[in-house]
């Protein structure tokens, strides 16, 4: 687990869309992010610390133009909280670790819980499936 110090570190190297988004509970545009259209297997992490978060497995098109999630990996990898701004109720979503904003979840997804995690792109960075090892992830190459 990363130390506070290299994490105040890490968050100062992210790009200013990256930061505004993680930091500032920003949002990046629909349909101009790296991820809303992403295939590739592998796993979706924290961009500041680097904590697992979402599988490609669980990821769907929802016409949203932001990469979005039936679930996180684990429950326990991500905290909620109820967001009031933009004159409306949400469920914001933030990783548990570097305690970076995501994005929000909703209960309109398929699947049996009927949610969908709606995550910016420029919150995450994509580890492949074959590269999974040589970045410390070994331990997740048994989900695939």
């Amino acid at each position: 687990m990363d130390s506070n110090e290299s994490l105040d570190e890490k968050k100062k190297a992210l790009s200013d869309l990256s930061y505004d988004v993680t930091q500032n509970q920003g949002t990046e545009p629909p349909f101009q992010n790296e991820f809303w259209d992403h295939k590739e297997e592998g796993v979706y992490v924290d961009i500041v610390s680097g904590e697992p978060l979402f599988l490609s497995y669980d990821k769907f098109d929802s016409g949203t133009g932001w990469p979005s999630f039936t679930k996180p990996i684990t429950n326990e990898a991500i905290i909620e909280h109820v967001d009031h701004s933009l004159g409306m109720q949400r469920i914001e979503v933030c990783s548990k670790i570097a305690k970076s904003h995501l994005g929000h979840v909703f209960p309109d997804g398929p699947g049996p819980a009927g949610l969908r995690y709606c995550i910016n792109s420029a919150a995450l960075r994509f580890i492949p499936k074959n590269k999974l090892k040589e970045n410390g992830y070994e331990d997740l190459v048994t989900l695939f």
